[in-house]
């Protein structure tokens, strides 16, 4: 549990660092602070990522975990409709790179076997 709240808070640095890092990177001892904050939040010592989790995560994600359930089924189902709408469209396209082929190769086919007829066969003087 204590990885899960560190793992969790830290995602949500790291996020929220993309941003404010263009920020106010410009700052003396920022590098220096973010890193004293992730040993901070590492530590079993001082317990700063499950005091973080606890205090400000957890509330919002109880607040708010009607709608995040919400999201997770409509995106469950949209997923679904999507690989449904591309699975369509690949086959369709397949079968479409199937059909020109074949009329590619039945040409190349007709081609050869013209090339091939009885009158050619009857110039070729006999040698044998």
């Amino acid at each position: 549990v204590r990885w899960m709240m560190y793992w969790i808070v830290f995602a949500l640095f790291m996020a929220t660092e993309t941003i404010t890092d263009l920020l106010i990177s410009w700052f003396s001892f920022y590098y220096e602070i973010k890193m004293a904050f992730v040993i901070w939040l590492l530590s079993p010592y001082t317990g700063g990522a499950t005091l973080l989790y606890r205090k400000f995560v957890h509330p919002t994600l109880s607040r708010k975990e009607k709608e995040i359930d919400a999201h997770i089924v409509q995106a469950r189902e949209h997923g679904y409709e999507m690989m449904v709408r591309f699975s369509k469209r690949a086959f369709n396209m397949a079968a479409t790179a199937a059909v020109q082929a074949a009329a590619k190769s039945q040409d190349t086919l007709a081609g050869r076997l013209r090339s091939f007829s009885m009158q050619d066969l009857r110039s070729i003087p006999d040698e044998a």
